[in-house]
């Protein structure tokens, strides 16, 4: 699993028109990919990173202001530009395997107590957001321990 996480003044997601999930106060965006062999345990990793990076004002972390996420699936964190003129998407696990993990996701960010906003799995979004600093990190869940 891959996320890149940006700390936000403000962030919104649209869908046909609507809002569907926006930050109510500043926090963290958060673009979710997941691959074909992620599982609870790399949602569990990417969730407790998300929580507890101390990346916010005078380096606390989301629990330490109970800031705000608003996350959104990103599958082409998993494309594959290196050959051609068109990414290869065949890293990116199909959305029966996605969209639970993703899901899985948004109710370990609540368990830590934050509260999470959410974009539409496989719809088309408009995700616009005001990055403060900027200020962004990526992780994968292979790479942390």
């Amino acid at each position: 699993m891959k996320a890149v996480i940006t700390r936000c003044a403000s962030a919104a997601v649209e869908v046909a028109g609507e809002i569907v999930g926006e930050l109510p106060r500043p926090g963290l965006l958060a673009l979710i990919g997941v691959t074909h062999t992620d599982t609870e345990q790399d949602c569990a990793k990417i969730a407790r990173k998300i929580a507890q990076l101390r990346i916010l004002a005078d380096e606390k972390s989301a629990t330490d202001l109970n800031a705000p996420v608003l996350l959104v699936s990103q599958f082409t964190l998993y494309g594959d530009p290196r050959k051609g003129r068109r990414p290869s998407w065949s890293n990116a696990a199909p959305g029966s395997v996605a969209e639970p993990l993703i899901a899985q996701l948004a109710t370990l960010l609540e368990e830590y107590g934050l509260h999470v906003e959410q974009g539409v799995f496989g719809a088309m979004m408009k995700v616009s957001s005001v990055n403060d600093g900027p200020f962004t990190v990526l992780l994968d869940s292979a790479e942390i321990a």
